[in-house]
């Protein structure tokens, strides 16, 4: 029947928070893509900004939960955990699981992730690496970064997001930066995305290049493919 949520709003986005090995997968990072000025957008509590920094990499981490201290983020996890993995044991056949095992193993995984962004969070909001914000509005100014990044908000939450919002956001990432990388290209419910065909072609018209480019990366089936936007040269 597929991954649902009860609220049919934008609060109803869950924070799950993904690695640096994860990001690099399902955005394709290459070495020298990993050298550029980011921006991670709907980041939620990923340590990939934890991660980058370590590492001596650029990385801007937006997203509205950061509004919160860590201390209630941390809450937020924990009420939400429990119910994203009866999600994936219900919907155990909609995943598949040759790299996690067992939605217990995941969550071990996701956990570690998660904590790696609370002991940084602080300490990376005093510097300016996470920034409270949200789609389809960006503070930043044009063409401030190289990459855009940003893996389970669009498309996944079509729902919550109607088809002008995702088109707005979408140009708004490709302001801020000179490309744009969205995963994955389906719904939370494993459905294909009812926006995408529309919104390529409507991007396209309005001086983008659209791609849909695979990735190394598939857990929910179906979703091994990425959307890149970048603005054409003339």
């Amino acid at each position: 029947m597929g991954f649902t949520i009860d609220r049919a709003d934008a609060t109803a986005v869950l924070p799950w928070g993904r690695n640096w090995e994860e990001y690099k997968l399902m955005f394709a990072l290459t070495a020298a893509d990993l050298d550029k000025k980011i921006l991670g957008v709907a980041d939620g509590p990923a340590s990939f900004n934890a991660e980058m920094t370590q590492a001596g990499k650029y990385c801007i981490s937006l997203d509205p939960i950061y509004q919160f201290s860590a201390a209630q983020i941390k809450n937020r996890i924990e009420a939400t955990a429990e119910v994203i993995v009866q999600q994936l044991e219900k919907n155990h056949d909609d995943y598949i699981w040759d790299e996690y095992g067992s939605p217990e193993k995941l969550l071990n995984i996701r956990l570690a992730a998660m904590d790696l962004f609370l002991q940084d969070f602080e300490t990376g909001k005093k510097e300016g690496r996470y920034v409270t914000g949200t789609l389809p509005e960006l503070a930043f100014q044009e063409n401030l970064f190289d990459l855009v990044i940003s893996s389970y908000c669009l498309f996944t939450y079509e729902k919550q997001f109607d088809y002008e919002f995702h088109l707005k956001a979408i140009r708004e990432m490709a302001r801020v930066g000179e490309e744009v990388r969205i995963f994955p290209l389906v719904r939370i419910n494993g459905k294909p995305s009812g926006y995408l065909s529309n919104l390529m072609s409507e991007l396209a018209t309005g001086g983008f290049s659209t791609e849909i480019a695979p990735v190394s990366y598939q857990f929910q089936k179906g979703s091994d493919t990425m959307l890149v936007v970048k603005k054409q040269k003339f």
